[in-house]
């Protein structure tokens, strides 16, 4: 017997659950006012492959910000 909602449906809801609702987190600031992470992040290798250099990460980033706060509105 198949379980209901699983496998690949063209009707996949992919809105996150209320419990994981990330519109209040919040980047603690640690030490002076911290903006930066030391000047080096560490990506997964899984990641990594996707990316070819920093700024191809920035880029990703801004985006994701970007469509972030249109969601917000």
């Amino acid at each position: 017997m198949k379980k209901e909602g699983t496998g690949n449906s063209a009707t996949t809801n992919d809105e996150l659950r209320p419990e994981y609702d990330l519109r209040g987190l919040r980047v603690r600031k640690l030490g002076r006012g911290r903006k930066s992470f030391g000047g080096v992040v560490r990506l997964e290798p899984d990641v990594a492959e996707v990316f070819p250099d920093a700024e191809a990460v920035n880029e990703a980033l801004r985006f994701l910000i970007r469509v972030t706060k249109e969601n917000q509105r």
